[in-house]
Formats: structure tokens, C-alpha cells, sequence
């Protein structure tokens, strides 16, 4: 793991300007800086960066965060490797905490090989353009095939030599370990001799999210009956083929920029689709897709769509995975290429443009696409019928997100009218089906977590799902973050002479039941606790950048911009000049000043302000808190008093009720309003 010391040398030279502003294009704005959202299409710049809060947030498409989580948003690094790439770019030496021996040796042979396919990557690239049998046997054959020149050395193709063990000879020459090398795939023994695996083959190399070379695949050249077409490296520390996706690495933000991901069989469906423009394109490399694939593409988008080949094998590679990809809460939709062609050949066929075409007007439903293969199967046989019928309960219940009620119900209705059978029915068997499964995964839950979670789900029905329920949860859901804010805010300022903001609300908060959200919790507790031990670590930046990103990502949510525009402004602004509009860019404030000086006060009332109303706010916020407390107390109290009671007992809840409703009527005199109906 990376030491402390090195994370706070990187945090100390992080410049958010510098770091986001090499990927995006930033004009300065005021305090702030603008620029095109990278991360959805936008034509009117909606993308803020504070260098001095160090965050930036898309008022068009919601997204937020500091420099570490855009690296690993934009770039899809872990956190590990956007400190690495900072540290790097910062000329910062890392440094390493102590690890076992173990650890150590897995860590620095993943180093080695990391290495090794770096080198073996050159070695075949420049065997494919700067030999004669590079250029006559593997060029040629590409160029065959219709790829130009700059897709090739984009997706870094090679190819290795007939000779058996030119590859072997470079390897040692450069004193590269022979066991690492066969580790690596790159090698083999043979009767004590060491032989190049890849001989007279054309080599894909396959990167991981960073651009490394985690391994290769090998299509072969001449027709040989008894050699496999492909040949891909073994498993080893750093190549795990059921994580790894070919292309993710070249397609990664245009997935993030289309909103959906196209998976494709073979390397290169892949290349053949980026050369013609589409690179929201990865491969899944002819095998079953695994869960750890999924998430992989769900990092980037919840919409996928499977392009194959349209003969029953492709039909049957498509169906393979497609309850976890439901379960992984994918949108999944099927194209199926016709006339024996594949999408390498049919892009060539058609042209970029005609395939974009095809693909979106022959995407299909994939459940609705499974029925369809289903019943074909099935045929007259009132035995497959109802294993049918069953298949497709099973697969519909897999849809388990509660996002995704809606999407659940619309499959109910669809399939039983395809299926001819009672909506009602299937609904029932769907359900069996959830039941089933939540009844498995609650055998295995501690019984608290399970208890929990049937509290909330009788909660959830009792409410009967209304809109008031929620409309309240999101208003509670405000106040508690409100807190949360100040803390970050003013946590550290004075409130007196005698103590700290912070201090004054864990006093007036002695009930942890005034927060309900878990995350607001766990910042809070966290707060409170780093106050304890050392005060003087405390400030925005250090939730900010906090490794724990449960706490980060909620810093980097509540603290405002100093101006968000309001709809009237952006009104305004739209029908500026094309002069005014570029004054603003240029000084905001020289901006309000000098064009519309007599309307200055009216410009900045359509803007957002924060002003210095702290301790306003930190009463505000608490007695909310404490007023929703009360409310729920009366609640509690007026069921209790509807149901039977001696005369004793009635005048005992009678008067909790007049005192609690004299502490409301209080709090709500100090909040200005009732807030709570």
C-alpha cells in the first residue's frame, strides 16, 4: 500500500486547475473555472471547477467530485492508481508501507510481468512494421483485412516471427527471467528448450483500464487444421481473463459519453468498429460473460447492448449471462448480423454510417428475445411450454433492483400476452421466485441486517408508496445533510468564546436517532472522532480527500459552488449579446459592473449567494431535527392513546401530549414555519 507520507505529499501538490485541465478545456469564470462536461455530450459549458474549494460539479449532468475521483471517473482508474499517475506526474517517489513476504512477492512479480509484456508489446510491433516478414506476412494480411495504419499502432497490434525462438533470444539477450517469461505465455519448454509460443502469428495485445499490457491473444496465419485460430496467454498474477474485457481501455469514455457499451466476440469485431468510428465497442473474447465483466462495464454505463454473429451459435453465445446481467441491473439489448457475417465484416460491408443505422434500428428487447428463441424450441410440446413459462419467471425476477419495479411489471404483461397465460399467474410465479431467492440470501444474512430489512420493507407498505412519503423523506433527507454541510463549512470555527460550532452541535445532538441517513452518520461519527484525537487534521480538504470514499464523495456533494446559476439567470444570459456574453466569460464581476451597472442589485438576486449566517444556520438545522423528533414522539403518542387505557393512564398520555406540542409550537416559532405537516 502506499504510505501516508507519500498520500499527503500528493494532496499538498494537487492543483485541480492543472490536473482537470488537461483533459478539459477550462475558461475562467469569476472564482471559478468553466469548461464542455466530459463526462455527457453538452454544447453550452456547464462543467464548474473551484480551485479554491478543489472540486468540480456539472450543473447539466449532476456529477461531482475532487482530482482523484475525476481521474478515476474520466480515466477509470482505482484509487491506488490515481495516486500513482499524480505521483507521477509530480515527480513524487512513493513510498511503500510494510507488507508480508507474500504480498511482496505477488506485488512485485505483477510489477515484473507488467514488464515483461511491456517489452515483448515493442518487440512484436516492431517485428510487424520494421522486418521484411513483419511487413510481407502480418502488415500485409491486416491491410487485407482493411485496417490503415494508425489503428494498428493505436491498439499496439505486432506479430511474432516464424523462427522459433526469436522472441526467446531477444528476451534473454536483455536478461529478462526465463521463468517469468513462461509465466507469462510468452515462452514455452520443450524437451529443456526454450520456444517462442506465438510463432507466425498476429498478436493483439490486451490492456487493462491504465493502458498496461495485461497479456495477448494470438490469431494464426496459415491454415492448419490442428492449431487453434486463437491462442491467448495463461492466467497468471495479472492476467485473469474472466475480469478482463479487450478494448475497455480505448473505449472507456466513449461508453461514458454514449451512455451505452456495444460487446462484441473477437478482437477484431473491436478494432474493425474503431476504425470505422464507433468505440463504445469491447470484446468479451467468445467466452460466457462473467460477473466481474459486467461490473466492469456497469463502471462506464447501465446500457448494453450484445451485437453477434446471427447463426445459432451466436444466438446461443448471446443468451449465455443474461440473468447476471439482469442481476447486475443492465439494460440489455441483441442485435444478431445477418447473412453469415460478423461485425468486422459487416461494418466493412456497409460503412460506418449504414452500421450505426442497422444497429439502432435492429436492436432487439433480450428477454423478450429469449421468449421468442424459447418458444420456437418448444414448438407443440406442452411439457417445454411450461418449462418455458418457468424460465421466464426466473429470469424476470432477476430484475431485483427497486428502480426497476416499473421495468419488472411492463415484462410481466408483455410476456403473458406472448405466452397467452393469466398476467396474474406469472405475477405470482415472479414473486415465488423473488421469495425463494431473498429467502436463501436471508439464511445467510446476520439476523439483525435481516430483521432490518424486513422493517423497512413493512415501513415501505404501509406508506402505500405515496408521494407524501417520499416528498418527506427528501425533505429530512436535506436537513440532515444541511448539518453535515455546516460541519465541513464551520465545523471549526468559533461559535464562543468557550468552544468550537462543531462542539455546540454534538452537545444539542445528544441523540444519534436525530440523523437517519447513514451516510451523514458515518461522517458525523467520523467528525467527532478525528476532533477528539487531533483538531488541528480537521479542515475541508481532509474529507475532501479522504481515502474512505463513502466520506469523500458526501464532502464533495455538500459543499456549493460560491454562484450556481438559477434558471432566470440562464434565461438572461441566453439572450445576451454575443459581446456581453464574452465580457462575462472573460470577468464575471467587470461583467455586472459595466453592462448593466443600474441593474446589478437584479442580477445578482438571480444568482445563489452564500452568506454569513452561520450561527443562523447551525440553529436552524438543529431545531429542525429536534422538531421532527417531537413530531414522531406525538405520532407514537397518538397511536398509544387510540388504544384501551384506564383513566390514569389516558391523563398521562393526555399531558405528554399537551407538553410535546408546547415544544413544537416552540421549535416551530424558532424555524419560522411548521416544516413538518
Amino acid at each position: 500500500m502506499i504510505s501516508q507520507n507519500t498520500i499527503q505529499q500528493i494532496l499538498g501538490r494537487i492543483d485541480i486547475i492543472d490536473i482537470i485541465g488537461g483533459f478539459v478545456k477550462l475558461k475562467k469564470r469569476g472564482a471559478n473555472y468553466l469548461g464542455l462536461c466530459p463526462f455527457h455530450n453538452e454544447k453550452t459549458p456547464s462543467f464548474t471547477v473551484s480551485p479554491s474549494k478543489e472540486i468540480y460539479k456539472c450543473f447539466g449532468c449532476g456529477r461531482s467530485g475532487n482530482s482523484i475521483s475525476f481521474l478515476m471517473e474520466h480515466e477509470k482508474y482505482s484509487y491506488v492508481d490515481a495516486l500513482k499517475w499524480l505521483a507521477n506526474r509530480y515527480n513524487i517517489e512513493i513510498e511503500e508501507t510494510f507488507a508480508t513476504d507474500e504480498q511482496r512477492q505477488q506485488m512485485q512479480a505483477a510489477d515484473s510481468l507488467y514488464i515483461i509484456n511491456h517489452f515483448a508489446q515493442q518487440f512484436f510491433t516492431k517485428m510487424l512494421f520494421e522486418t521484411e516478414e513483419g511487413r510481407d506476412i502480418g502488415l500485409s494480411y491486416l491491410k487485407e483485412r482493411g485496417f490503415r495504419e494508425e489503428i494498428i499502432r493505436k491498439f499496439q497490434l505486432g506479430y511474432s516471427p516464424e523462427q522459433k525462438d526469436a522472441f526467446v533470444k531477444e528476451a534473454i539477450a536483455q536478461q529478462y527471467n526465463t521463468e517469468l517469461l513462461i509465466r507469462a505465455g510468452l515462452v514455452a519448454s520443450r524437451n529443456d528448450q526454450l520456444m517462442d509460443n506465438y510463432r507466425g502469428r498476429i498478436i493483439f495485445p490486451v490492456h487493462n483500464h491504465s493502458g498496461k499490457v495485461l497479456g495477448f491473444g494470438a490469431r494464426i496465419l496459415k491454415t492448419n487444421d490442428k492449431a487453434p485460430k486463437y491462442i491467448n496467454s495463461p492466467e497468471n498474477e495479472i492476467y485473469i481473463k474472466s475480469k478482463i474485457l479487450y478494448g475497455s481501455y480505448f473505449a472507456r469514455q466513449a461508453i461514458d459519453k454514449a451512455d451505452e457499451c456495444l460487446l462484441v466476440e473477437g478482437y477484431t469485431d473491436v478494432v474493425s468498429l474503431h476504425q470505422a468510428g464507433i468505440e463504445n465497442v469491447v470484446a468479451s473474447g467468445g467466452t460466457s460473460l462473467t460477473t466481474d465483466q459486467l461490473r466492469l462495464i456497469k463502471k462506464y454505463t447501465n446500457n448494453l447492448t450484445i451485437i453477434y454473429d446471427g447463426d445459432a451459435a451466436g444466438v446461443k453465445a448471446a443468451l449465455r449471462g443474461l440473468d447476471l446481467a439482469l442481476e447486475e441491473g443492465l439494460n440489455v439489448k441483441l442485435i444478431l448480423i445477418p447473412d453469415r457475417e460478423d461485425p468486422d465484416s459487416y461494418v466493412n460491408k456497409l460503412g460506418a454510417t449504414n452500421f450505426i443505422q442497422f444497429v439502432e434500428k435492429n436492436k432487439k428487447d433480450f428477454i423478450l428475445f429469449q421468449l421468442e428463441v424459447a418458444l420456437k424450441d418448444a414448438g407443440n410440446d406442452s411439457r417445454k411450454k411450461a418449462e418455458v413459462v418457468n424460465r421466464m419467471a426466473e429470469t424476470i425476477s432477476k430484475i431485483n433492483k427497486a428502480e426497476d419495479f416499473t421495468k419488472q411489471q411492463d415484462y410481466v404483461k408483455q410476456c403473458s400476452e406472448i405466452l397467452k397465460i393469466d398476467e396474474a399467474g406469472l405475477h405470482a410465479l415472479v414473486n415465488q421466485f423473488i421469495r425463494d431467492r431473498i429467502s436463501t440470501l436471508e439464511r445467510k444474512l446476520p439476523f439483525e441486517e435481516a430483521k432490518h430489512h424486513e422493517q423497512n420493507a413493512r415501513q415501505a407498505e404501509a406508506t402505500n408508496y405515496d408521494d407524501a412519503t417520499f416528498n418527506l423523506l427528501f425533505k429530512d433527507e436535506l436537513q440532515e445533510r444541511e448539518v453535515a454541510r455546516i460541519l465541513l463549512e464551520h465545523g471549526i470555527k468559533k461559535w464562543d468564546e468557550t468552544k468550537l460550532i462543531a462542539e455546540h452541535i454534538f452537545e444539542e445532538m445528544v441523540e444519534e436517532s436525530l440523523i437517519d441517513n447513514q451516510d451523514v452518520t458515518h461522517l458525523i461519527v467520523h467528525f467527532k472522532r478525528t476532533l477528539q484525537l487531533n483538531r488541528t487534521t480537521i479542515d475541508k480538504n481532509y474529507f475532501i480527500y479522504h481515502t474512505d470514499t463513502r466520506i469523500s464523495a458526501l464532502a464533495v456533494a455538500l459543499l456549493n459552488f460560491p454562484y450556481e446559476e438559477s434558471e432566470r439567470w440562464r434565461k438572461e444570459f441566453s439572450q445576451a449579446s454575443g459581446y456581453q456574453k464574452n465580457l462575462f466569460e472573460q470577468d464575471y464581476d467587470h461583467f455586472i459592473k459595466t453592462i448593466a451597472p443600474e441593474n446589478e442589485e437584479k442580477l445578482m438576486d438571480y444568482l445563489k449567494t452564500d452568506e454569513d449566517r452561520t450561527n443562523e444556520e447551525v440553529d436552524s438545522a438543529i431545531n429542525y431535527l429536534k422538531l421532527r423528533k417531537i413530531k414522531r414522539m406525538l405520532l407514537e403518542n397518538q397511536l398509544d392513546m387510540e388504544k384501551q387505557h384506564n383513566p390514569e393512564e389516558y391523563n398521562i398520555l393526555y399531558q405528554t401530549h399537551d407538553h410535546l406540542k408546547q415544544m413544537e409550537i416552540e421549535l416551530t416559532r424558532k424555524t419560522g414555519s411548521v416544516i413538518i405537516r
